[in-house]
């Protein structure tokens, strides 16, 4: 078995983990806050990934962050995940346009902004962004 690698903490460090690890907004956060926690207790990142369900790579890769960044770096970044189909900025006037003229038949809608902008996306989605759009101009026209 090879070297185990330590980690050691400040006080403040400790503490700013020990909070993460309650009070964290999501699991995946508490769950790293308390890999970290639990390295400093001189645990093998084997064992720590049979506790947090994941390999062995994952949890030496989160603790090269954590040296490197910190708290901050247990944090997922912003920009993660799949992309919007229908953007807010370019697409709104033009799905305003021909949503309007098929209030009724929004597969109608679909068919013809797909063709219009080029993109293939779902009648839910279409249905979401409508939905924002709606919600969007209620809340500026309260303010």
């Amino acid at each position: 078995m090879g070297k185990i690698r330590v980690i050691e903490l400040t006080e403040a460090q400790r503490l700013a983990l020990e909070k993460g690890y309650q009070q964290g907004r999501t699991h995946f956060f508490r769950q790293l806050c308390q890999m970290v926690l639990l390295k400093s207790q001189r645990r093998s990142s084997k064992e720590l990934g049979a506790i947090i369900g994941k390999c062995e790579q994952t949890v030496n890769s989160w603790l090269d962050r954590w040296e490197r960044e910190g708290i901050t770096g247990l944090q997922i970044k912003p920009g993660r995940g799949a992309k919007p189909k229908i953007d807010q900025q370019k697409d709104m006037e033009k799905v305003k346009q021909v949503v309007k003229g098929n209030r009724q038949r929004l597969s109608l809608a679909k068919a013809e902004l797909e063709v219009m902008l080029n993109k293939k996306f779902s009648t839910k989605t279409l249905n979401r962004f409508v939905k924002k759009m709606v919600d969007d101009s209620n809340a500026l026209d309260e303010l």
